[in-house]
């Protein structure tokens, strides 16, 4: 199971939008430079956010985006529910009327605990961990873990 690029660059990009603190509005020019993704793409990506209700837009020459909430009120969860949708590993979990086996059957019982382990995991993490984990790992606090690839 991957996660869409969008949600992976929207979630840096909360990250680094959160480590800005009560700075004012951030352009998204500035995060798209620090974090090395298109300007275009991630307009694309926080016109989501806006939508979810987790960024709010200020128009002007000073303007950007702002946190609507603050980092430690923002779960991973819900910036990840902005961008990409539901959290069913399949659809059956989330539209059971699509399957006549769904009220009796093994592997849906198998995709809804893992449904609730991926959303369990999502919800223990906030924005302000992650911000401070980010400030670990760039004063070399904390070691870098690199994905396992087998």
């Amino acid at each position: 199971m991957k996660l869409s690029t969008r949600t992976r660059y929207g979630l840096r990009a909360m990250v680094e939008l959160a480590s800005y603190g009560d700075s004012g509005p951030i352009m998204v020019r500035k995060i798209a430079e620090k974090q090395r993704i298109s300007k275009k793409y991630l307009d694309i990506i926080f016109t989501s956010l806006k939508l979810a209700g987790l960024v709010r837009a200020i128009r002007g020459a000073t303007g950007g985006f702002l946190l609507t909430r603050r980092p430690e009120e923002i779960r991973v969860s819900q910036i990840v529910a902005a961008l990409e949708g539901a959290l069913a590993p399949v659809e059956c979990c989330q539209s059971p009327e699509l399957c006549e086996r769904s009220n009796h059957c093994a592997a849906q019982n198998l995709w809804s605990r893992l449904e609730e382990s991926i959303r369990e995991t999502l919800d223990s993490v906030t924005l302000a961990d992650l911000v401070a984990e980010q400030r670990a790992l760039d004063d070399g606090e904390l070691p870098f873990c690199p994905p396992r690839v087998k």
